[in-house]
């Protein structure tokens, strides 16, 4: 798609930073002279509104319960009104959101509308593309969590704004686009799926019932467990561990976090069924570790995730990231010598086990799991050796299958960053799309129908779709 697009043939100096140049038939427009304000307050009965940096403005309950419902002084709060635009206390980081429903929202926020509806579209691809909100960092007030949009500051600050014949064709050409990604990621989101739903199959065959097909078995006497090969033993998770700990918030102790430094300091979304990953990096100085040492991290400890999103997931702490500490929402198992490392993290990996975990998680704010409870947690228990020849076994049959996901989530990632490379150099006047836009299909407009999903990169960029193809599940 983008490779196929050319350059304006006339460019003219927008004037403005961030802009650069600009067709030479677009207009530059003070955002006060497209936008106007409204602050209309009095509408308790509406339904209160989030605005979110993935979904725009929607209603709070389809925001998966994580904001706080406001539940006094409602005829306070603004009124929004459906394609209206919101700048949120976010929005310096991920854009002026555009508003799907009409409802009410803080009072903090500062609610604007198209003074021509026929820009709506134009402005709602504009304000959620990268150099744009690079740009809002300029107009930023307060500090930390006190910062804001100065809007008074950003209503003087000029934006571009293509005919009204051309907006339509750039809105319907990243529609287009849009769609396809979308579908595209659902369908690469469908394979990491199956994938993973076939490496815990192997899993947990192997952990419950070893790689003897003929195998005597016997009653493990635990309900959920089930059956177990004859000359295995049942333990506690408690049972096979030196100890279990959580790490603890440096805030607790007057330190800080900081970008780099002597320590990596690991949080929930760091441990992953692939591996502990590098995203995000955080790090604390030496004395912050000394301070922390109870949650200090050894060599082959089992990272457990407690609390949060992703409850239940499982990392080894390999020497590549040592020295290591952690936050709360990580517990650590440091096994003792009746059980290996990695057989232990395997077991923890197994469907038995995630359904003991939502049975035993507290629902409250974020789910989240006592360390008492993971330490009751049953766990089937060969010899040493027969540990070491399943984790050997476990690693080889695997390695296809965790391979084939890194390269699909890879995959997802490059389309999101296409989608964003593309999505700045359409509004910002750097790629005409004015002939493609005319020569699309037509289609539905709705994004979401599943029946619709692109199978190995149908109709993609030829740089997403030239990605060697996963292995087969």
């Amino acid at each position: 798609m983008m490779a196929g697009l050319k350059k304006y043939p006339d460019m003219k100096d927008s004037g403005v930073e961030w802009l650069g140049d600009v067709p030479e038939h677009w207009e530059l427009r003070r955002t006060k002279t497209v936008l106007g304000v409204r602050s209309q307050k009095g509408f308790p009965d509406e339904p209160m509104l989030a605005a979110t940096q993935t979904k725009g403005v929607v209603r709070k309950e389809q925001y998966e319960n994580r904001t706080v419902l406001a539940l006094k002084d409602l005829h306070l709060l603004k009124l929004v009104r459906v394609r209206d635009f919101v700048i949120s206390l976010r929005s310096f980081q991920g854009g002026i959101e555009y508003a799907r429903e009409q409802g009410i929202i803080s009072p903090a926020y500062t609610i604007l509308f198209a003074e021509n509806p026929d820009d709506q579209e134009f402005l709602a691809h504009l304000f959620k593309s990268k150099p744009y909100i690079e740009n809002l960092g300029l107009f930023v007030t307060g500090i930390r969590q006190g910062q804001n949009i100065d809007y008074e500051k950003l209503s003087r600050a000029e934006i571009p704004l293509p005919p009204l014949s051309e907006q339509t064709g750039i809105v319907r050409y990243l529609n287009y686009v849009d769609r396809r990604v979308r579908r595209y990621s659902r369908a690469k989101q469908k394979l990491i799926k199956l994938l993973e739903e076939q490496k815990q199959a192997i899993i947990h065959r192997a952990v419950t019932r070893g790689l003897d097909p003929d195998v005597p078995m016997k009653d493990s006497g635990v309900e959920w467990l089930g059956d177990v090969p004859e000359h295995w033993e049942v333990r506690r998770v408690k049972q096979c561990a030196k100890t279990i700990s959580k790490g603890t918030t440096p805030s607790t102790e007057g330190r800080e976090i900081v970008d780099s430094g002597p320590v990596r300091f690991l949080k929930a979304e760091n441990v992953t069924s692939l591996g502990i990953q590098d995203s995000p990096l955080a790090f604390i100085d030496e004395e912050t570790d000394r301070m922390l040492k109870r949650s200090r991290l050894h060599l082959g400890d089992v990272l457990f995730v407690i609390a949060g999103a992703t409850l239940g997931k499982t990392s080894l702490v390999s020497k590549s990231i040592l020295p290591a500490n952690t936050n709360q929402a990580v517990a650590f198992i440091r096994p003792n010598s009746k059980i290996d490392s990695s057989y232990l993290e395997f077991w923890l990996q197994t469907p038995r086990i995630k359904e003991q975990i939502w049975l035993n998680a507290v629902q409250s704010a974020q789910p989240n799991l006592s360390m008492g409870d993971l330490g009751e947690f049953a766990c089937p228990l060969p010899s040493s050796s027969e540990q070491t020849v399943i984790v050997q076994h476990l690693e080889d049959v695997t390695t296809d299958i965790d391979t084939a996901i890194a390269r699909t989530h890879r995959k997802i990632e490059l389309l999101s960053e296409y989608r964003t490379r593309l999505l700045a150099d359409v509004v910002t006047g750097k790629l005409d799309v004015r002939e493609a836009a005319e020569n699309l299909p037509d289609e539905p407009v709705d994004i979401e129908e599943p029946e619709e999903l692109l199978e190995n990169g149908d109709d993609l960029p030829e740089e997403i779709d030239s990605i060697p193809q996963e292995v087969e599940a």
